[in-house]
């Protein structure tokens, strides 16, 4: 396995695709990363020589990926629930922040169901 950004990426795929396990690096950015390094795209990893390697570490290292793009995440949506807008309300009370309806879905967001036990009708 080649070791680029702290990420084992998979010797048997290919460079496009074996790019992508990294966190922040897509498919097109990773197509534009080996451009840059002047690797073919269709090559598999297993196929790099140590040259190709080092110039695709320095192509990645100009973007924002793994640990660095993770806490600026967290960050944006710190400050959201801290300036308490909705959606940082949304985001602390786990329910879905884009304008889905949750009466019968969400289930992702809102977890396993609680059951709420039921009111007997009062008999006459």
């Amino acid at each position: 396995m080649a070791r680029i950004a702290g990420v084992d990426i998979p010797k048997q795929k290919r460079g496009v695709i074996a790019l992508t396990y990294i966190f922040g690096i897509g498919k097109s950015r990773a197509q534009e990363i080996l451009e840059k390094a002047q690797v073919n795209l269709d090559s598999k990893v297993s196929d790099w020589n140590d040259e190709e390697i080092g110039h695709i570490r320095d192509a990645v290292s100009s973007y924002k990926i793994e640990g660095e793009l993770r806490s600026e995440n967290q960050l944006n949506i710190k400050r959201l629930m801290d300036i308490g807008c909705y959606r940082g309300i949304r985001h602390r009370s786990g329910l879905p922040l884009r304008g889905q309806r949750t009466k019968n879905n969400s289930r992702t967001r809102k977890g396993k169901r609680k059951t709420v036990a039921n009111k007997k009708k009062a008999t006459k």
